[in-house]
């Protein structure tokens, strides 16, 4: 799946693309690059998408990124959870790479 998303990513040709394997990594990876968008699954090792939502949230540095939860977890419940923690869209697998493209488009411009 991150195999498709960084395809589809790197497929809009306007970011260069950064990827973490897990949510440690991911908060590792935060202070050295300069992010303009995080994408993020809920189901990861480690630490699950809605703590580094809440984490980047949390964060002065990253109160202002965009966030895209993408997930299996489909329940309204887990909707409005990622949204109320600060995430700015919710994708759900599967999802055709026009529509996160789309959704990428719409949050950075």
């Amino acid at each position: 799946m991150r195999g498709l998303i960084v395809s589809t990513l790197e497929a809009m040709e306007c970011c260069e693309v950064v990827e973490a394997c897990n949510g440690f990594e991911a908060l590792r990876m935060l202070p050295r690059e300069k992010v303009d968008l995080i994408v993020t699954d809920i189901n990861m090792p480690d630490i699950n998408g809605l703590e580094l939502v809440n984490f980047c949230r949390n964060n002065p540095l990253y109160q202002a990124t965009p966030m895209i939860i993408i997930s299996t977890e489909g329940s309204e419940r887990d909707r409005e959870k990622g949204l109320a923690l600060g995430a700015d869209a919710y994708l759900i697998k599967p999802f055709r790479p026009a529509d996160l493209q789309q959704l990428i488009r719409k949050l950075l411009h």
